[in-house]
């Protein structure tokens, strides 16, 4: 991935509203695949990060100090996935599950927090890219949206 089209991936998670414009993430970009590797195994679901390009690890406060914080890792976390799928890339959300050993392998300060990355990669050639989401892949508009009052 090129080094222009990361940084336009962590832009936009630099540019997420945040609550009272806060702002409270670093991010850690990783395209080491050593490291890849060792992030990988920080948690039952984060495999997919030994095989990504790239990966971007959100960092911040401790989310449980106050609501927001987690909000504003999320808000962070779509707009870096948004963009990265405007920009031909597929993501997927890993979970850290290891949170201080993933943070010694980052040098993450020990008062930070990291439970969060996300890979980033090029699909496969043999894969195609959906031109819209698959039929069943969301709950109808009509069973999630109301108008007015429940």
């Amino acid at each position: 991935v090129p080094e222009e089209t990361i940084r336009a991936i962590l832009n936009a998670g630099r540019r997420a509203q945040s609550s009272k414009n806060t702002q409270p993430w670093h991010f850690v970009t990783v395209r080491d695949k050593s490291t890849l590797k060792s992030l990988s195994e920080c948690g039952t679901y984060a495999g997919h990060l030994a095989g990504a390009a790239v990966a971007v690890a959100l960092i911040s406060p401790d989310p449980s100090t106050k609501w927001q914080v987690a909000f504003d890792l999320g808000q962070a976390s779509a707009c870096l996935q948004l963009a990265g799928w405007e920009l031909g890339l597929g993501s997927c959300i890993a979970s850290i599950y290891e949170p201080e050993k993933a943070k010694a392998i980052l040098g993450v300060p020990l008062d930070m927090f990291f439970d969060v990355a996300i890979s980033f990669g090029y699909p496969t050639p043999d894969q195609v890219r959906p031109a819209v989401v698959k039929k069943g892949g969301r709950r109808p508009f009509e069973e999630v949206v109301h108008w007015e009052k429940w």
